[in-house]
Formats: C-alpha cells, structure tokens, sequence
C-alpha cells in the first residue's frame, strides 16, 4: 500500500478546511435567516396586501388592496376597477391600470397601484381563476347576498343561473357570479360584485383559520396563491390577515368620471386622484384608532347644499363615499345662503365629528342636542351627521374667509 504524500496530505487538508467552511457558512445564513414578515409586524401596526384575481385570459378578473390594523383587527378592502385611466410611466401611454399587469406584470402594476392610493404596499397575492374556484370548494363556499335570482345566457350560448338571498356558492357557482353580464347592469354593479367576493374570501379564511393554519393543511391553499413572500413568510402573513374582524370589513372603490378616450372607456379619478389619496388617509386613521371605535360601524351623512352652487351636495357625498361614509341623501338645504359650513352630531360622538370635520377642514361643529330654536337647522334625524355646506367651502375643502378668522 502506497503511503500518501505530503503533497496529497496538504491538498486533503485543504480541502477539508474549504467543505468546513462552507458547512459552517450554510449553518450560520439559516440561523441567521429570519421571517421578514414577522419581524416588519413587530414595529409596523398596519398590513396592506394587493390581491389580483386572474381570469382563465391570464387577464386580470379584478383587484383588492387590504389594510389591515393587527392591534384593533379592523380591515379596509379598496377595490381597484381595471378601467382606471391616466398616463402610466411604466406604459409610457394613458391606458386602463389593468394594461399594466398584463404587458409588464405584478411588481409594476404595484408599484402603478401605490402610486394611486399613495400607500406603500410590501405584498401581493395573485391567484389564477381556477385556483380560487379551488381554494372556494375548500373553504366550503363563499356566502353573498344576490338581490335577485339570475338567469343569464351569454353570446356562447353558456347559461348562469344563480338563485336570490344569501347564497353559499361553490367554486363554479363564483365564476359564474364573477363572469355575467345584464344589459341594465352599470358598471359600478359589476365592480361591487367583485367586492362582495372579495369580502366573502376574506371572511372565509376568518371563519376557516383553523383548519386552514394547521401545518398538514396550509400547503394545500398556498400551492395555489403567488406571493412575492416564501412559504414560512406567507403562512405569517395569511394567518395574520385570517384574524380580521370579518363583521366591520370597511368597503372602497374608486370613483370618477367615465369618459371614451381613445376608443376606451376609462374610469378617470376625479380630481386627477387626489381625493382617492385623501379617502385612503382617511380610512387608515380611522383602523388605527385608539380603541377601535371610529371603525365600530359605517356612519350615515346627510350633505346639504347650503349656496347656490349647482350639484355641490351631490358631489360632495362622493368624496365621502370614497371615504367610506354612508350617505343617506344630497339636497338643498332651507336656504342658499349659508356662510359657514356646518357640521352637525347627532349621536354626540366628539371623536368621529371631529374626524369627519378633519375630511373637509370644517372646525365649525354642533352638537344636535345643544341647538337652540333659533339655531335648530332642518336636517334629517335618521342619520349620525349633517353636513350644510357654505359659502367657505370650495368644492374639497372649508376655506376660512378674513371674517372667520
């Protein structure tokens, strides 16, 4: 037997000190491999995540931003409607967002999305129509409300029957709901038809946690979900948003003039999206309140139009819709010459006046029961708050005159 040489005893050795290297180099990167989602809930309260639903096209079906406050488990799902126009950088053309997505991809339409909402969104999650009809059967279903029974057949001769109520639908039973199209269908029905679903999935994963989250079972539903996360990642991030109080789900779309530009009928954002941006604020102040209860429910506004500017309550109310608000009615108020804007409570809730003062930039507050005969404006009692506009307020916002202040 040959005896081994230096030479070969050196290069051995060599050797052996490079593959302890390189164990000890993988051993110290897993140990120091850490869940970035976690360690970003730990400082940061608020969670936004882009959901895109894929239509069998690989187009994009429709589009969810969820905010998520993990302290009051209050959530906001702003629909994103595909048909929104402007000049996109990414495209280098005014074009509808969901172009976006489809010529350049998910991380670009993103970064399009975050641009519009002015909110910074670190996740997405894209799922393949087919997977979410999969990820339904799984869930058990998703429970909507259909106002009336469907029964629509389409160009192809293909049939969508859907019956009235509050309905349990599976997997194919929710493209259907997704996928039908009435003639007297607007477009504003279609979008909150997406909404419902959304809210319907979201509420699912809530309902479904447990099962969902145990570690035998969450591979089956992230095997069909994209996520820019990995899989340790994606488990902390869905089993977060799982704990959602799904009863107090705040619901936005964005709103705008519809107009043909080009041969496209695009959706532009009023006030070239500035007040979808302030909506958004808005909305996050109030999942982030104290003791959660600016989000307890949906307050119902009255806007009167206090001047004799034409449509001003009218558009108003759509600001505030952005915002989340129900508004009950628009209309002139007793008279056309009101000075100030006014803002009156009527369930003498200081917080949430104040807030909805914050909106608009009205100071000017009353408290429903405080009013004398001589200050008792007309005003519709079924609702939490009156809003009269004055002679101060431009259209956006109250602007104090010299005399005001």
């Amino acid at each position: 037997m040959k005896k081994i040489r230096d030479e070969q005893k050196g290069i051995i050795f060599i050797a052996l000190i490079i593959v302890i290297i390189v164990v000890l180099s993988v051993v110290f990167s897993v140990s120091l491999k850490t869940n970035i989602v976690e360690e970003k809930m730990k400082t940061e309260d608020v969670v936004r995540t882009l959901f895109v639903i894929e239509d069998t096209d690989t187009s994009v079906l429709f589009t969810s931003v969820m905010i998520y406050n993990t302290s009051s488990q209050k959530a906001a799902l702003v629909n994103i409607p595909g048909y929104i126009g402007a000049i996109y950088k990414s495209l280098n053309r005014v074009d509808k967002i969901e172009r976006v997505y489809e010529e350049i991809g998910i991380e670009s339409y993103k970064t399009e999305i975050e641009k519009l909402l002015a909110i910074k969104i670190p996740y997405y999650a894209v799922i393949k129509m087919n997977d979410f009809q999969m990820l339904t059967d799984y869930l058990g279903g998703l429970k909507v409300f259909i106002p009336e029974p469907i029964d629509y057949k389409n160009n192809s001769g293909e049939r969508f029957l859907l019956p009235s109520g509050i309905v349990n639908l599976d997997g194919d039973k929710v493209a259907a709901y997704l996928n039908y199209m009435l003639e007297s269908e607007r477009e504003a029905d279609v979008q909150d038809r997406y909404q419902n679903i959304m809210s319907a999935f979201i509420t699912s994963l809530h309902e479904k946690k447990f099962n969902i989250f145990s570690k035998n079972n969450f591979k089956l539903y992230s095997d069909a979900i994209q996520t820019n996360v990995n899989e340790e990642e994606e488990y902390t991030l869905f089993s977060t948003l799982s704990d959602v109080d799904s009863e107090s789900i705040i619901r936005q779309t964005i709103t705008g003039s519809a107009r043909n530009v080009d041969g496209q009928f695009l959706l532009l954002p009023l006030n070239n999206g500035e007040f979808i941006k302030e909506a958004i604020k808005q909305t996050t102040n109030m999942l982030v309140s104290a003791d959660g209860s600016l989000t307890s429910r949906v307050y119902v506004l009255e806007i009167q139009n206090g001047t004799n500017k034409q449509g001003l309550a009218r558009n108003t109310s759509i600001l505030f819709q952005n915002a989340s608000y129900d508004v009950l009615s628009a209309v002139n108020a007793d008279s056309d010459n009101y000075e100030k804007t006014v803002i009156i409570d009527h369930i003498g809730n200081e917080d949430v006046a104040k807030m909805v003062g914050e909106f608009i930039h009205c100071t000017n507050i009353q408290n429903a029961n405080s009013l004398t005969e001589e200050e008792d404006y007309s005003t519709e009692t079924r609702v939490d708050f009156t809003i009269i506009l004055g002679k101060d307020f431009n259209g956006r916002y109250v602007v104090p005159t010299k005399s005001s202040k």
